[in-house]
This record gives structure tokens, sequence and C-alpha cells, in this order.
């Protein structure tokens, strides 16, 4: 048998049993650029695929995820350290990013953004013609 150990704990699961969860709870990610595309990893363990949902407006990126209790309801809960609710993330997209091509895929409790730089933001090579006919590239 799990002993209780943390008299506090036991404060905070009976405050949140009477007065039910105020806050979503925490959504941690990481993000990066690897060449044309800026890559976003969100830890959600323990998360059922169909309760993820995403979309995009205005390029406001919102995740929304939700991980229910394991206990069946009525079952006396001797210890909740996990944390169970809806969690929530924006993130602010700037117009670089291409939104309509997002690619989402969820694999050991981690949710995986793709999101390509747009086509217009990619830097691109100019060509300058000079006074002299000839023809000079610039990078």
């Amino acid at each position: 048998m799990l002993m209780r150990t943390d008299p506090f704990r036991e404060f905070d699961r009976l405050a949140q049993q009477v007065f039910g969860s105020t806050r979503p709870a925490a959504m941690p990610m990481d993000a990066y650029r690897a060449g044309d595309d800026f890559i976003v990893h969100f830890d959600l363990p323990g998360i059922d695929p169909e309760t993820i949902d995403l979309d995009v407006e205005r390029n406001v990126l919102n995740v929304r995820a939700e991980r229910r209790s394991p206990a069946p309801e009525g079952a006396e809960t001797i210890v909740a350290e996990r944390p169970t609710g809806t969690f929530t993330r924006q993130l602010f997209l700037g117009d670089t990013l291409d939104t309509e091509r997002i690619d989402a895929s969820y694999e050991a409790g981690v949710l995986t953004l793709r999101i390509p730089v747009a086509e217009q933001a990619k830097p691109r090579r100019i060509q300058i013609s000079g006074g002299d006919g000839g023809r000079k590239q610039l990078s």
C-alpha cells in the first residue's frame, strides 16, 4: 500500500475537489528551427490523442488536450500527484510561417508540430544588372 507523507498535498487535493480546478495544467514545450521548418514538441504524457485539439486563428495556434483520471468514479483516491483536467497553450506565430501546412503527430506522450517557413519568407538571390550590360549577383 502507498503511504501519504505530505500533509499539504492532502489539503491541495481536498481544495481541488471542493472548488474545482481554476487554472489549466502546464504543458511544457521545446521549440527550434531545423532548416525550413519550425519544430515544436509538447509533453502530454497519458493523453488520449482523441482529446487533443489544434486550431489556428489569425496566426495564433491554440493547443488543448485533456487527461482524465484513471480511477473509476466512486473510488477512494490514496495518492493523486499526476495532473488531470484540461491542458492549454497558445503560440503566437509570425507571418513568415505557413500556417496552412502545419503537420502534427503524437507519439510516446509527445505532440510534435512541424510548421514550415512560408515560401515568400525564404531568402532568395536577386539579379542586378550593371550600367555596362554586365550582370552581377548579390547574395
